[in-house]
């Protein structure tokens, strides 16, 4: 495939590989990039505008809304609830599934997203970005259940991510390969930049909050300064997008480990971890909560969280932690 083609082409062109296919997932994915020029064009112009600050209401986490967290949220519902491929929506900022409603005909796919990843970096003009997943339904019937949603990262049809920053580019992967779109703004169209995308084998930087040091497990402190005696650069920014963006372009590892202020670790594993993860894994890297894959771990809730150390594949293997604090 040419780099310039449109994301409509390309996902039509591997549309036509798979004779017995609907198109409804090619209109699944058309949609999202749709939601994610919409959500691209507010983020681009938030100072301008009364999308700045905090809502005034907490989520699910116990943590402040931003407006523009409210704002994605919203966007993803609306353009994607009445397409008809989806049977219901899961969401960071939700505490429960959103069905989809009558009169919308209910679709054969689950989506969950991180509508806004990076909030603290909202108001200060750092990358942000988008995360999502998309699941077959198990269930049949007029509703979602929780077996839809609850379901290995192994089984996902599509995850991706769109990072608002300097450009707005959407990544994801179907299984077969992990490929790049960078919008045009001029004429509002996603092209393709970075087809095939493989992170190096090992990378030159670690990315992990080192502010949180002091509740550190032993062997994270000791692997901390393993990869600094080795040479490795810290870059971090605190959006999750971003740094796993830089990551998976130049190689690297970032880390979020299980501490004693977050035992079961922080980051959500439907909504970041195993997106992320599957992404990682098709492009050559590993995910791992440190002591197994990501996407070999059985969900238990939809906001359960997990620890996570995800890039380039000989760096996570070096970075085994059992998990304890």
């Amino acid at each position: 495939m040419h780099l310039g083609t449109t994301l409509t082409r390309f996902l039509i062109d591997e549309q036509r590989k798979y004779p017995s296919a609907t198109g409804d997932f090619t209109a699944l994915i058309s949609e999202i990039a749709t939601a994610a020029r919409v959500i691209s064009r507010e983020v681009n112009k938030a100072g301008l505008i009364d999308l700045l600050g905090y809502q005034g209401n907490v989520n699910v986490h116990g943590e402040s809304v931003q407006k523009l967290d409210q704002f994605a949220n919203d966007t993803f519902i609306r353009f994607l609830s009445h397409t008809g491929f989806l049977a219901g929506i899961a969401s960071e900022e939700m505490e429960n599934v959103y069905q989809i409603p009558d009169p919308y005909p209910k679709g054969k796919y689950i989506f969950l997203m991180d509508p806004l990843d990076g909030s603290s970096n909202i108001d200060v003009n750092i990358s942000i970005g988008s995360i999502f997943a998309i699941y077959r339904r198990k269930s049949v019937g007029p509703q979602a259940t929780m077996e839809d949603f609850l379901q290995k990262g192994r089984e996902q049809v599509c995850a991706g991510y769109i990072i608002y920053g300097s450009s707005t580019m959407m990544v994801y992967t179907t299984g077969y390969g992990v490929h790049g779109f960078t919008l045009d703004p001029s004429i509002g169209v996603f092209l393709l930049s970075h087809e095939n995308i493989k992170i190096p084998s090992r990378g030159a930087i670690y990315s992990i909050n080192e502010g949180n040091e002091a509740a550190w497990a032993p062997e994270v402190r000791r692997y901390v300064e393993l990869v600094k005696s080795n040479g490795k650069s810290a870059r971090y920014v605190g959006s999750l997008v971003a740094d796993f963006h830089r990551n998976l372009l130049k190689g690297g590892i970032f880390l979020y480990p299980a501490d004693r202020k977050n035992k079961n670790g922080k980051l959500r594993l439907l909504y970041e971890a195993s997106p992320l993860s599957f992404i990682v894994e098709q492009a050559a890297g590993k995910g791992t909560n440190g002591h197994q894959p990501i996407l070999d771990i059985q969900p238990k809730a939809l906001h359960q969280r997990v620890p996570l150390i995800i890039g380039s594949s000989e760096d996570v293997d070096e970075a085994r932690f059992s998990g304890g604090v």
